[in-house]
Formats: C-alpha cells, sequence, structure tokens
C-alpha cells in the first residue's frame, strides 16, 4: 500500500482488486486500480472483448416525490418531462451562470429517477440539488450500492450468460434484472464509446458479481488508464478536465443536451447565456487534435496560431487504436473548423496538429432499430 493510498477511502472491491495484480492509486478521493497488465493492452482486450470497470466511486441517487420532473428541469436543461419509462437521459448539472457543475446520467423509472454523477463531484452535486429541490422531493444516496461498467463488443455475450434478457436492452435503456436479493439495475450504456453496460448492485454482491463477470472467457478487469483512453478516442468528456464551471455547454459542444423544448422555454440555470451560445456561436469551442509525431500534447498545453496563444489542451494522450497521439481542447471560436492547422507546444517544442472531428474512434452504441 503507498502512502497516498492512506488518505484514499477503498472502494468494496478493494481486495478483489488487489489480489489480481491491480496498481492502485488515488482518484476522487477513493483507491483505484489504474492498470492490471498494462494499459494499451487493457484497452485493447474492450476493444476485441469485454472489459469490467469498477467504477463504483461515482455517485448514484434516487429522486421521487410529486412533480419530480418539473423540478429536475429547474436543474437541468434536458427534456425530462418528456423522458420514457427505463429511458436515460445524458445531462447537465448547471450553475446559475450556466456553467457545468457535474455531467451525470438520468433515468425514469417506474417510481423515481435514478442519477449517476461523478465521484469527485458527488457531494457538492448532492448539496446543490437538495438546497435547490422542494421538499416534496426527496433525495436519497445510494450509499451500499457499487457500480460496474462492462464494456466491449463481446459484453452483450457475456453478460447474457449470466442474466438472460439483457440482450433486449439497446442503448440508453436500462431495467431491473434477476431475483431475490439478487436483483441488479442494468443499463446498456457507458463511457468507452463501445457498446456495453452500467450495473448497479447492493455492495455486498459486487465480488461475488465481479468474480462471476471475470470467469467467463471474453472478460477481463481494465483499470482507469484504460478508461481514460478509451474515452479520449470516443471524443467524451471527463468533468474538472474538459468541463468545469467556466464552461457552458454551448462551449462544450455539449448542445445536444439541451432538447429542443426546453431551447423553447428555457428555465433553466444560465438558459438565457446558453441560448444566446448556441445561437449565435459561444466565444470558445471544445474541438479534437491530431498531433504529428509521437510526444503526446497532456492537459494545460498551449495552443498557437503563429505567435497567438488561441486555446489550451484538456486532455491528450496517446491513442492506442488511432495509434498515434490524439487531444481536446479549447480555442477561439475562428480557429475551431475541422482542418484548421494549429501548433501545440510541449515540453518547449511546436507540435503540429490539425482540428479534426470527434469522435476519433466511431462509437458501437447498439441502437434500437438500427441492423447491427
Amino acid at each position: 500500500m503507498s502512502a497516498d493510498d492512506h488518505t484514499a477511502e477503498p472502494l468494496p472491491l478493494d481486495a478483489w482488486h488487489r489480489a489480481r495484480g491491480a496498481r492502485m492509486v488515488p482518484f476522487a478521493g477513493y483507491a483505484m486500480p489504474i492498470q492490471y497488465d498494462g494499459i494499451i493492452a487493457e484497452h485493447q482486450w474492450t476493444r476485441d472483448h469485454a472489459g469490467l470497470f469498477d467504477v463504483s466511486h461515482m455517485g448514484q441517487l434516487t429522486l421521487s416525490g410529486e412533480d419530480v420532473d418539473t423540478a429536475l428541469e429547474a436543474l437541468l436543461p434536458g427534456d425530462i418531462k418528456g423522458l420514457g419509462v427505463n429511458r436515460m437521459r445524458y445531462s447537465l448539472l448547471l450553475d446559475d451562470n450556466g456553467g457545468v457543475i457535474d455531467d451525470l446520467m438520468v433515468t425514469r423509472r417506474a417510481d423515481d429517477f435514478y442519477m449517476v454523477v461523478n465521484g469527485a463531484t458527488k457531494q457538492g452535486d448532492v448539496a446543490h440539488m437538495r438546497a435547490r429541490l422542494p421538499g416534496s422531493v426527496p433525495l436519497v444516496t445510494m450509499d451500499s450500492y457499487g457500480l460496474l461498467a462492462l464494456q466491449g463488443p463481446e459484453a452483450v455475450t457475456a453478460l447474457a450468460r449470466l442474466v438472460p434478457g439483457v440482450e433486449q436492452l439497446t442503448f440508453m435503456t436500462a431495467g431491473l434484472f434477476g431475483h431475490g436479493e439478487h436483483k441488479f439495475w442494468i443499463s446498456r450504456s457507458g463511457y468507452t464509446g463501445e457498446d456495453g453496460f452500467e450495473i448497479s448492485l447492493p455492495a455486498h454482491s459486487v465480488d461475488m458479481f465481479a468474480t462471476l463477470l471475470c470467469n467467463q472467457p471474453e472478460v477481463k478487469p481494465i483499470g482507469l488508464g484504460a478508461r481514460d483512453s478509451l474515452r479520449l478516442e470516443a471524443g467524451l468528456p471527463l468533468y474538472g478536465h474538459d468541463l468545469d464551471t467556466n464552461i457552458n455547454p454551448a462551449a462544450a459542444d455539449l448542445g445536444f443536451a439541451i432538447s429542443k423544448r426546453r431551447r423553447t422555454e428555457g428555465g433553466f440555470p444560465g438558459a438565457e447565456t446558453i441560448l444566446a451560445d448556441l445561437r449565435d456561436g459561444a466565444k470558445t469551442k471544445r474541438v479534437g487534435f491530431a498531433v504529428e509525431g509521437r510526444l503526446p500534447a497532456r492537459e494545460g498545453a498551449g495552443i498557437f496560431a503563429g505567435d497567438a496563444q488561441v486555446g489550451t489542451i484538456t486532455s491528450g494522450g496517446f491513442a492506442p487504436t488511432v495509434g498515434a497521439p490524439i487531444a481536446m481542447g479549447y480555442v477561439e471560436a475562428a480557429h475551431a473548423a475541422p482542418g484548421t492547422a494549429l501548433e501545440i507546444e510541449v515540453r518547449g517544442k511546436r507540435l503540429a496538429a490539425t482540428v479534426t472531428p470527434m469522435p476519433f474512434v466511431p462509437h458501437r452504441y447498439v441502437r434500437k432499430g438500427v441492423s447491427q
């Protein structure tokens, strides 16, 4: 155990990870596995087969009560009222200026809404929401639950062997599976760009179920390192790096999270500013970069057009599937068009980089009504 581990809270699978040779690091206040066999090998295994990720550090919440959907629409810019039962939506918790407090997933269930928020922000998220929700809408934290993500093209094969029926789910749908004390809330979702599932289950069942999954020939445990390289290739922002309260959804290129009705009606925090930026264009924009050479451009690196700095990298690294360095960052709108040639300063050197559309690797979600 490293010195840092002493200040990091253990997850339900802590001993399970260590027994499998995981290298543990502090992340979001928890001791978490960064890798087992190596980041590139784990990244490729997930692309080809199925990787099991422990994401129990994430916050799981339920919200219920009278007019809960109206209350949520006062906090989030998505169409919550129009969300069908067992349907999910990506959304954003916004401050009064339209800055992003967190990005999250919200699902309407038969009797409540189920929400997953980021681990590093969950306490602040809960405090923010409780301070603004009416007394008729209780918010309950699911502290005795764990969360697993099974991701990759063979995830459905492995999971359906243990939980028949999950193969009927499509992207952004969810349901309750199992029986007795082994009832799991399972969604067809994830943050790798691959097909896959997230499985919410009681903390006392996590070890048992993770072991059953990893006994399947398609499945190996995967660490945070590969989770980050996969989400970067998928062009997905990471809160605290690519998103924060200084960034609004228009600048972050997340306009899809604001439905047509909400754009017309407004009524969410920062609506006036965000809707103006969506209409007229934000001053800065999150874009992707293909970086020449082999040297990765990391968070904080300056982006230049000639002698002028026009932006900053927020995420970057070597992309195993692409076989080259990639990055994302914010640039002034005048330099945001795909194909724009810029330079990124890394270790005192200027690296040639080109603005490129994201995702860098196509998503492989299984959508309803789309033949595979």
